[in-house]
């Protein structure tokens, strides 16, 4: 064969291999530019197969890489050597601009390798954590900071990283507290700047972060941990290692690291802060419409892997040393092995955490820039998958069989991440007399997951899947995603006890059965709600058909007043006069539920909360007092929290009767119809009371007649009224009954409470009561310091506040969140007095109602108890201490505002 021919041949093989590439016109646009800058090169890449391979993946790959290349004649000569590692400069043999250009080399022998196919996944990770080490040795070695330990976290100290991962670091040094803590902290500076000429260098994650001491001593870091240390840094210690520095300071610092990460179990409260920093993380993601093309941060991405084996790590490695790796791939086959997960389980993560970390790798190297989602751009979309491997086929393009392989991928990781803290444990509960979990690793992770009795849990468990129904087989395949359900509920142990009340009535199982079926979201919520609340409990067993709408949002919208009223009466319909209590306690019960489910599952706030119990109880009255058949026009005029339409789960109603009319039969009349309302909605024992009606603010209290005519309140009002009825008629509102007499009573009240501006001596009277209210009102055993509705800054101040302000300048609103904000519009409250008591009522309030809630009956203190208070701050989003500090913080500055503004003192 002629020469020509030859050489025409190869530029043909040169073509083709540019054709088939993943990026064609990218490919062929680099060679371009490379033989211009080095003259020859072409020909090289016709003759040689291997250089040919070689330069088109990393063309094909990364446009940084490209222009290393272009711009860097010795570059090209590391592609000719792929096998050989540069000798690292540790020794400071290298100034600035040599250790950056060093890195970049061997950066790109490191992309070459992973792109051709030489190394795997962990390999190349290994590789760039051991250059990103050798750069901070050398960097600290040219800055003079060669006695200081620099320890890894994060990627590095799980020898991981990604090609734009940030090297996450801490210092250690001897000197860090004393007389030469200056000159090491510079010199550490000096390092930092150096390293980071090569890599993303942070030293965030050091304790206080970055308003702590760049450097520490080792004694600094174990007060710290002991003292101060939230639960995510506990979790950040998985991945500390020390990667260069004086060896004896770094084996000290790793053996004192281990101790404090491994010498305390995982609190329950611990890793619900951690799985709840990890939802806030995903919601995010998916607040800014990223989840589809995230690989890192969203559901069934890396770090539900990584997260998962972090945890299982904290639960069960204080027992098992070798579960303490700081690489995810290793510590996740070491679970397997050991039988902490199941073996397949793991098997299908490791494969999973690999393709997810390949995408991100090839992510990354386009620009070498610190990114974790595929393209947006088709076209950019389409490079991709042709770099990972994808090509066409008659059955689709290679971005559709990529696409395809990941939304598998995140869904199949999704699906584990749910299930595996829990299938050992079911497992270990089925009666194998070899289970896979150890009885004391059964313990470990039930406890951490806030499941204090695990024999009681496995006779739960054992019974809510026992026999070979249908029913049973599903609760087997669904109670890895129950229990992990549970566990994120205030109280596991009770929500478990509830599902399996619920799933053994023969009434409520099958229709337990049948809505988990068809939605996971109304599993979950029902365990929220289990685990929160023994009377919904309760509620739902005696009403199985209101489970299936716990996981529709339609189903549990807010209801006009219209709509409840319609439901109260259809409550009746079928009902005999004597048992009109029975249908109006159901009516209401099947409402608190949906109500309530609103607020636990977050779709309603304290305030919306308030306007739908109200709406309940304004529904449920007026039903009431038709079924009375009042034989005059009579009306129920709600006052208190019930006519501001701000009700709490617990409230009673307060209110007043008027009726029209002035003959001795209107008032026997009257006096009937409203006995008859009262004992209707009281019922005849505690467990039928519907609602409790207070008329105790009705003119001479409980020594006046129940119902009043309008002329007689006028009379009162005129003659008698004194200025506490003032200041309590100012909440009037009718609410049932004739709405015309309501409306004549109301012009009525508007004339009394607003018809002239409160004097000097009104404003210190009803200062007088308040202060009464504080020295004689909290029951005993109620702790004063935490009282929500009558400690310093809690709701009694901001009401008393609020009337008072409203009663100095006339500005009429039933309700004290209606009146902050007319005061202000009104020029009588500055915005920033009004969000301060704004905040604490909301606290309160909130607070309030979900004791109520968790306990089933009134309560207005935080609990004393350690176990009810660790409850209450878990369905809060919180914790026990942080509970009572934000109590401490907004009741502190409520009571600021109500010193300055009710009692006139100076701030």
């Amino acid at each position: 064969m002629a020469a020509s021919d030859l050489g025409l041949r190869r530029l043909r093989d040169l073509d083709e291999a540019i054709e088939r590439s993943a990026a064609p016109g990218a490919v062929r646009l680099g060679v371009e530019r490379l033989e211009a800058a080095h003259p020859g090169l072409a020909a090289t890449l016709d003759e040689d197969d291997g250089a040919r391979a070689v330069v088109l993946a990393v063309l094909g790959a990364s446009r940084s890489l490209t222009l290393l290349l272009e711009t860097d004649p010795q570059a090209l000569e590391v592609l000719a050597d792929l096998a050989t590692r540069p000798a690292p400069p540790r020794d400071g043999s290298l100034d600035e601009e040599g250790l950056r250009r060093w890195k970049a080399h061997e950066y790109l022998r490191i992309a070459a390798r992973d792109l051709v196919g030489l190394d795997d996944l962990p390999v190349t990770a290994a590789a760039l954590s051991t250059l990103a080490t050798d750069v901070l040795a050398a960097s600290c070695t040219l800055a003079g900071a060669g006695e200081v330990v620099v320890v890894g976290m994060g990627k590095l100290g799980g020898a991981e990283l990604n090609y734009a991962s940030d090297v996450d670091v801490m210092f250690v040094a001897d000197d860090a507290d004393g007389s030469g803590s200056t000159r090491t902290t510079s010199a550490v500076r000096q390092a930092m700047r150096i390293a980071r000429r090569c890599f993303r260098v942070d030293a965030n994650l050091r304790p206080e972060g970055r308003d702590g001491p760049l450097v520490r001593s080792l004694d600094s870091y174990r007060v710290y941990w002991e003292r101060w240390a939230s639960p995510w840094e506990f979790q950040a210690l998985l991945k500390a290692r020390p990667v260069s520095g004086p060896p004896e300071l770094a084996a000290t610092f790793a053996t004192a690291a281990a101790e404090v990460l491994w010498g305390r179990p995982l609190p329950p409260g611990d890793l619900r802060s951690l799985r709840a920093m990890k939802a806030r993380t995903e919601a995010e993601v998916a607040r800014r419409g990223g989840e589809g093309r995230e690989l890192k941060r969203g559901a069934g991405g890396i770090r539900d892997i990584e997260f998962a084996v972090q945890l299982l790590q904290l639960v069960h490695g204080r027992h098992d040393p070798a579960l303490r790796s700081p690489t995810t791939l290793d510590a996740l086959a070491e679970l397997a092995a050991a039988g902490y997960l199941d073996g397949d389980d793991g098997a299908r993560l490791g494969m999973a955490y690999r393709f997810l970390r390949t995408v991100e790798h090839r992510v990354q190297l386009v620009d070498e820039r610190q990114v974790h989602e595929v393209p947006a751009d088709e076209a950019e979309r389409e490079r991709l998958a042709r770099v990972l491997g994808f090509r066409g086929s008659p059955e689709g393009s290679a971005l559709a069989a990529f696409e395809a392989a990941l939304a598998q991928c995140r869904v199949g990781v999704r699906t584990l991440h749910e299930r595996l803290y829990f299938r050992p444990l079911l497992e270990a509960f089925s009666g194998a007399t070899e289970g896979p979990l150890s009885a004391e690793a059964v313990e470990a992770r039930l406890s951490a997951f806030g499941f204090t009795d695990a024999e009681r849990t496995r006779q739960a468990v054992r019974e809510l899947t026992r026999g070979l129904t249908r029913s049973s087989r599903l609760m087997d395949q669904l109670l890895p995603l129950l229990l992990g359900w549970l566990a994120d509920s205030p109280d596991p142990d009770r929500g478990l006890l509830g599902l399996r009340t619920l799933a053994s009535s023969p009434s409520v199982g099958p229709e337990l059965v049948r809505a988990f079926r068809e939605s996971a979201e109304t599993a979950r919520r029902l365990c929220l709600i289990l685990g929160t609340s023994t009377l919904l409990g309760d509620l739902l067993r005696h009403n199985p058909d209101l489970v299936a709408p716990l996981g529709d949002d339609r189903a549990l919208a807010y209801r006009r007043l219209g709509e409840l009223r319609e439901r109260a009466t259809s409550s009746l319909r079928w009902r005999q006069a004597g048992d009109h209590n029975a249908g109006l306690k159901r009516f209401k019960e099947r409402e608190l539920v949906r109500i309530a489910a609103r607020d636990l599952v977050g779709l309603a706030d304290v305030e919306a909360t308030a306007r739908e119990l109200t709406g309940l109880a304004e529904a449920t009255v007026g039903t009431a007092l038709a079924a009375c058949e009042p034989g005059l026009a009579f009306a129920v005029v709600a006052l208190g929290r019930f006519g501001g339409a701000e009700l709490s789960y617990a409230s009673d109603l307060d209110v007043v009767f008027v009726y029209d009319g002035g003959e001795p039969a209107d008032v026997t009349e009257a006096e009937r119809v409203a006995g008859a309302l009262m004992r209707m909605l009281k019922g005849t024992t505690p467990a039928g009371r519907v609602y409790l009606l207070d008329a105790d603010l009705r003119p001479e209290g409980r020594q006046g007649p129940l119902a009043r005519s309008l002329e007689g309140y006028r009379t009162y009002f005129e003659r008698w009224a004194a200025l506490w009825e003032r200041q309590a008629m100012s909440r009037a509102r009718p609410v049932a009954g004739n709405e015309e007499l309501g409306r004549r009573f109301l012009a009525l009240t508007a004339s009394f409470v607003w018809g002239e501006p409160l004097g000097e001596a009104g404003v210190r009277e009803i200062r007088r009561m308040k202060a009464r209210i504080e020295r004689e009102r909290i029951p005993a055993g109620e702790d004063p310091q935490f009282h929500l509705k009558l400690g310093r800054g809690s709701l009694s101040d901001i009401e008393f506040c609020v009337q008072l302000l409203q009663l100095q300048h006339e500005v009429a609103a039933p309700g004290t969140m209606a009146a902050v904000e007319q005061l202000v519009s009104a020029g009588a409250l500055a915005p920033a007095d009004a969000d301060v008591l704004t905040d604490a009522y909301r606290f309160c309030e909130r607070t309030r109602n979900r004791l109520y809630l968790l306990g089933g009956d009134r309560a207005d203190a935080l609990p004393q108890a350690s176990d009810e208070l660790t409850r209450l701050a878990r369905s809060l989003d919180t914790a026990p201490v942080e509970l009572r500090e934000h109590y401490r913080r907004v009741t502190r500055r409520a009571r600021s505002v109500v010193e300055r503004l009710f009692y006139g003192r100076p701030s």
